[in-house]
Formats: structure tokens, sequence, C-alpha cells
């Protein structure tokens, strides 16, 4: 069993799942979770392609999330869209990603990602709220690389 795979237990990723539909309750936003063993780009970077892989960048507001997660590398990188980063302030995701760190440091991996996921949620509320003609644009399902 590769280390993606034993990083999260099925019930566990059923809970990042719930998390992301809870946290897209209140916001128009979308977040995403991407989970890989390591990346040979810099976090950053990587973070930035696979955003684009799973065509996040298509959303009618621009305000997707994803929150990426390099297992072997002990890196996470919080992405917004460019319709988020143009309205929110530069430390906009400091908050979001203190709380992740936070829990991660503990071994706490999977409330890492839901409080991080309901934290952005929180966050973008503010901003992108929910509107009635609201849908959801992209899956809610956990990818892996």
């Amino acid at each position: 069993m590769s280390k993606v795979e034993a990083f999260l237990t099925a019930d566990e990723e059923q809970e990042i799942i719930s998390a992301i539909r809870i946290a897209e309750k209140n916001t128009s936003g979308e977040i995403r979770v991407h989970i890989e063993a390591t990346s040979k780009l810099e976090h950053s970077e990587r973070a930035l392609e696979v955003f684009h892989l799973l065509k996040m960048n298509n959303t009618k507001d621009e305000n997707a999330v994803l929150i990426y997660v390099a297992v072997n590398d002990k890196k996470f990188v919080i992405y917004g869209d460019k319709g988020i980063n143009n309205v929110v302030p530069k430390d906009f995701w400091d908050t979001t990603k203190n709380v992740i760190l936070n829990h991660f440091k503990k071994g706490d991996f999977k409330q890492g990602i839901v409080d991080g996921i309901l934290t952005a949620g929180s966050e973008l509320k503010a901003h992108f709220p929910w509107q009635i003609d609201d849908e959801n644009e992209l899956s809610n399902e956990i990818s892996k690389g």
C-alpha cells in the first residue's frame, strides 16, 4: 500500500467529502482536495498544475480552491483562483493554512483537511455567498495522483 493510499481511511475520505458539501452550502466557491505522494515540481507549481488538470480554472466566478497535499514531502498548498485572489486581502488564506498546519503537526491529517475545508468555506462565504441559482460545478471527490 502506498503512502497516499494509507494517508486516509475510506471513512476519513467520506468525512472530507462531507465537509466539502457542508462548506459549499454557504458559498458559491468550489473546494477540491488533491493528495499525492510527492512532486518533482515546487509544490506551489504542482498545485497550479493540478488545479488546471482538474479544470478548476473553469468555474463561472473563478472562485475554486484547491487543497493540495504531497504526503511524502510533508507539504501542502492552498491554491485559490483569480476571482478569489482579486477580491481578498493578501493574507486571506493564512487562517485556513494555520488551521490545517496545527492539525498536521499533531499527525491528525483528516481533521486538518476537514477543518481547513470548513474554514475556507466560511472565509469564502463573505466574498462569494451562496446564490439561489448556484450549482455544484466541480466534483467533491478527493483526487489522487
